[in-house]
């Protein structure tokens, strides 16, 4: 019989999963970009059908050898894939690579950490498609410079944390994330690195914190009634289920998932205030 904490993260990943593809028929895990679109659910598929034109507008031509460093559950490579190039793809989970090779079968892939993954390339472009800000910056850059062949790109499109702003003020509380904008810059020049072209889409970007948010609201009212009726009816069975899950769960993760069901704070506004969102394309400097 097993024991210990609910994996919360692979549970996550499935259901996102899940939810993308009952909405869109795709499995893409990635925000869209809502310039003239309404932010509502119907919306999501040509939002993000958007966002992953935009971002391979910075492709060098083809046909390339593409290293899909992040790759979610491979709907990006099933695209390059059929658009003629080759492909192979570092996910960190089992169950995202399971999807990457349903999802892409064309596709090499790596299940491992970007820093481990036993890539040899030489690839014409390293693409981290908001999966940048999870990989510390000594070693993702290197990396990703060293794994480029000659005349070779790096593409990145994520969020950053804006220099100054208010999530300096609760970090862990503040919706975005990523590498802070300078520091970010600086280990470009530090790694010889050059940014030869860059968009700040945050504004179309933003819109997308608004409608998970209020996805989180609606299964917090039905949480919340469920816990009612439960609380007045059947007590003893909500005193199990608060015992069970403060037994998977710990104190900290159940206040954060509170937070997340019930608050009004992750909003498009707070998100353009804490962060930038770019789309960019590296090379090496000329020597």
């Amino acid at each position: 019989m097993g024991s210990g904490r609910i994996d919360t993260r692979t549970v996550g990943l499935e259901a996102g999963c899940a939810l993308a593809r009952w909405l869109t028929g795709k499995e893409h895990m990635h925000y869209g970009l809502w310039a003239g679109l309404d932010p509502v659910a119907a919306n999501l598929g040509a939002a993000q059908e958007a966002y992953s034109q935009r971002l391979m507008a910075l492709f060098p031509p083809g046909p390339l050898r593409i290293l899909d460093i992040g790759g979610g559950a491979g709907e990006t490579a099933k695209r390059l894939i059929g658009l003629g190039h080759r492909v192979e793809i570092v996910v960190p989970s089992a169950f995202l690579a399971a999807r990457c090779r349903a999802n892409a079968p064309g596709a090499v892939v790596h299940e491992a950490i970007f820093e481990e993954a036993a890539v040899t390339g030489p690839f014409d472009l390293c693409l981290f498609s908001e999966s940048f800000q999870y990989i510390h910056l000594h070693d993702s850059l290197p990396k990703a410079k060293a794994l480029l062949a000659p005349g070779g790109a790096i593409v990145i499109g994520d969020c950053f944390r804006r220099d100054d702003g208010p999530w300096r003020h609760a970090p862990g509380r503040t919706v975005g994330g990523g590498h802070v904008l300078g520091e970010f810059r600086a280990a470009v020049a530090r790694e010889g690195l050059v940014i030869e072209a860059e968009e700040d889409v945050t504004d179309e970007v933003a819109p997308s914190i608004d409608l998970e948010q209020a996805f989180f609201n609606v299964l917090g009212v039905g949480v919340a009634g469920m816990d009612r009726e439960l609380r007045a009816k059947r007590p003893w069975l909500r005193g199990v289920a608060v015992g069970v899950l403060g037994r998977v769960m710990g104190a900290r993760r159940r206040a954060a998932l509170a937070r997340r069901l019930t608050a009004q704070e992750r909003t498009s506004a707070a998100f353009r205030a804490s962060n930038h969102y770019l789309l960019m394309r590296l090379r090496p400097a000329a020597v």
